[in-house]
């Protein structure tokens, strides 16, 4: 919190300046997962922020936005909404209040500060339960299928994903001809 309060203070800092602060924390707080910050097409649903892999496998996926951006905005809404009905394990933080999600539903929302004034003012006793959640998320075992059944239901939500991701890609690529053709 101290190294995002002096970028903070600066006025020049922006999201992506407070990253590798955020990157240092959860490769201490998680030790043997492998913190990845942009990675390369990692989903089909879009690339969250980093992706906490053990080996090549995918354990979770953090999503940040700025220190002060509202988490709850509905200009985050399909973004959000697009990413917790495909990864089974996610984090969304604005660096000082983070969301941990898992199969798509909120398990803990914690405050680690605020910001008050323009300065970040930390709350110490959400930091125990914090080094827990990371933990939790880190170490995460994805779900077996054991049944048909649940096999089909997760390809259909998968299925389902893929057709309004498709469906998204064509209209906006109709609405680029549509500018160009106007021009």
């Amino acid at each position: 919190l101290d190294a995002l309060q002096r970028r903070y203070s600066t006025g020049n800092a922006g999201e992506h300046a407070y990253r590798a602060d955020l990157e240092a924390l959860l490769r201490h707080l998680a030790p043997g997962v492998e913190v990845i910050n942009e990675p390369v097409n990692v989903t089909k649903c879009g690339n969250p922020d980093f992706v906490l892999t053990q080996g090549p496998i995918p354990v979770g996926y953090v999503e940040a936005k700025d220190i002060g951006k509202d988490l709850d905005s509905k200009q985050y809404r399909e973004q959000f909404d697009r990413y917790r009905k495909a990864l089974d394990n996610l984090l969304i933080t604005d660096y000082l209040r983070f969301q941990f999600f898992q199969h798509g539903q909120l398990a803990a929302d914690l405050r680690l500060g605020t910001l008050e004034n323009g300065k970040i003012q930390p709350d110490p006793s959400a930091f125990q339960r914090f080094q827990d959640q990371i933990h939790d998320f880190a170490t995460y075992v994805g779900q077996t299928i054991k049944s048909p059944q649940k096999l089909a239901e997760l390809m259909a939500g998968k299925a389902r994903l893929l057709q309004s991701t498709l469906e998204a890609a064509v209209q906006h690529d109709e609405d680029n001809q549509a500018d160009t053709a106007l021009r």
